[in-house]
C-alpha cells in the first residue's frame, strides 16, 4: 500500500451516513498553535480542523462546512486537506462571499475540488457584512447581486463566455477554458431567513444555511416564508433544501458549555445588523443587544469582539446573555438533552441539522443517538 493510500480511511472504519446531519469544522477564530488550550474548543488549528473532518467522515457526517475568514481559514487549502484524507464526505464554504472571491476564482476552486475529489464539494455563498469586510476593500452585495453572482459562476462551469455589468460587479469575457466534465456543484446561500433571503433563495439556490442560535420558532418562521417563496416563483418547495446549524455541548462541564454558547452569541449580537436580525427572528429583547454593545471590553475599544478574542476571553460579557436564550436555541446538557434539542428543529421543518461549535468527537454519541431515534415529521408550532 502507498503512503496515500494509507492516509485514507477504509471502508470498514466508517459508520453509515447520516444523511440529515452535518457540521461546522472550526468555528470562529482559530490559531496556528493550541498550545495551553484548557479546553479543546478553547482555540482551535486549522490543523485540528483537517482532522475534526477526516472523524467526521468516520463518525458518519454527511458534510462539513467551513466559514471562510481571509487569514488561517482560506476555504480551498482547508477543505483541500480534508478532501484529500476522505472518500465520501462532502464538504463545502459556509459562507464564502462574493467580495472574497471573483467568479472566476470561485468557479476554478469548484471545478478544481471536483477534479481532484470526485463531485463533493458545495459553493455556500452569504452576502456578506460590512462590519465584517472592514479593512479588506470589499462592500457587501444585495440579494440580487449574490443570485448574478451564482449565475455567473454557473455559466462559468458550462464553459459560457460571460460578460456582466451589474450588482455583482463588472466582468467582460469571463472564462475558464478547461472546465470540470462532470456533475457541477451546487450553490448554496446562508442567511437569517427573512423575506428578502427567501425570495433570493427561491430565485437562485439549490438550498440554503440559516443562522446558528435559532429557536425552534425562529426555524418553523424561516421554513414557512422559505417554502412560500418557492411557490411564488412557481418551484417545488421540497427542491430548496434547509439546514439549521446548532450549537452542541453535549456532556461539557459549564465553562465550555458558556464559552461555546454565551460567549459566541456575544460575537453575533455584538455586530451591526446581525445582533438585531438575530433578535428580531427568536422574538428576543433587543435591550439585551444594547447592554453588550456597550460593554467596557468592547465599547470602549470600538472592536468586533469576534476579531479581537476567542470565546474563552468572552465569558465576562457572555454574563449578559440571557441563559433562557442558550436553552431555548442550543444543545445544551446530556446527550438526549442536545438530541431534544436537534429533534425540535428538524420537527420545525429543517431538512438538516448541522452541530456548530463542538467538534465531531464530542458529538459521536449525539450522532449515534440522531441514528437510532426516530426524528419527528415536520410539524407546525
Amino acid at each position: 500500500m502507498s503512503s496515500a493510500e494509507a492516509t485514507k480511511p477504509q471502508s470498514a472504519e466508517l459508520a453509515p451516513v447520516v444523511d440529515d446531519w452535518s457540521g461546522w469544522m472550526i468555528s470562529g477564530r482559530v490559531r496556528s498553535s493550541s498550545e495551553g488550550s484548557p479546553y479543546e474548543t478553547t482555540v482551535r488549528t486549522p490543523a485540528q480542523g483537517i482532522q475534526d473532518g477526516i472523524d467526521a467522515e468516520k463518525i458518519g457526517y454527511r458534510r462539513v462546512y467551513i466559514s471562510e475568514r481571509l487569514n488561517l481559514k482560506e476555504a480551498g487549502a482547508f477543505l483541500g486537506g480534508i478532501a484529500a484524507q476522505t472518500t465520501r464526505l462532502e464538504i463545502g464554504t459556509a459562507m464564502a462571499t462574493p467580495g472574497y472571491h471573483h467568479p472566476l476564482h470561485a468557479a476554478a476552486l469548484g471545478a478544481t475540488m471536483h477534479a481532484c475529489f470526485g463531485p463533493r464539494f458545495i459553493l455556500g455563498i452569504g452576502r456578506g457584512s460590512n462590519t465584517w469586510l472592514a479593512g479588506t476593500g470589499m462592500a457587501e452585495v444585495g440579494y440580487q447581486g449574490v443570485i448574478d453572482y451564482a449565475d455567473i459562476v454557473r455559466r462559468l462551469w458550462r464553459g459560457e463566455h460571460v460578460d456582466y455589468d451589474g450588482p455583482a460587479g463588472t466582468f467582460a469575457d469571463l472564462h475558464m477554458g478547461d472546465i470540470y466534465e462532470g456533475p457541477a456543484p451546487q450553490i448554496w446561500l446562508g442567511g437569517f431567513g427573512l423575506p428578502k433571503f427567501a425570495d433570493a433563495s427561491a430565485r437562485g439556490f439549490d438550498a440554503v444555511f440559516l443562522h446558528p442560535m435559532f429557536t425552534p420558532e425562529a426555524t418553523h418562521g424561516a421554513v414557512t416564508r422559505l417554502r412560500a417563496a418557492c411557490e411564488r416563483v412557481g418551484r417545488d418547495p421540497a427542491s430548496l433544501r434547509i439546514i439549521q446549524p446548532i450549537v452542541t455541548a453535549p456532556d461539557l462541564d459549564d465553562v465550555e458549555t458558556r464559552a461555546l454558547c454565551h460567549a459566541r452569541a456575544v460575537t453575533y449580537l455584538q455586530i451591526p445588523g446581525y445582533g438585531e436580525a438575530l433578535v428580531r427572528a427568536n422574538g428576543w429583547d433587543p435591550k439585551v443587544i444594547d447592554r453588550i454593545r456597550n460593554h467596557a471590553a468592547i465599547a470602549s475599544k470600538s472592536v468586533i469582539a469576534d476579531f479581537a478574542y476567542h470565546r474563552i476571553e468572552l465569558l465576562e460579557i457572555a454574563e449578559l446573555v440571557p441563559d433562557e436564550w442558550m436553552q431555548s436555541s442550543c444543545g445544551i446538557g446530556g446527550v438526549d438533552d442536545c438530541l431534544r434539542a436537534a429533534q425540535a428543529l428538524k420537527a420545525a421543518g429543517a431538512d438538516e441539522i448541522a452541530t456548530y461549535g463542538s467538534t465531531p468527537k464530542q458529538n459521536a454519541k449525539l450522532v449515534a443517538a440522531w441514528r437510532e431515534a426516530k426524528v419527528p415529521a415536520a410539524v407546525g408550532l
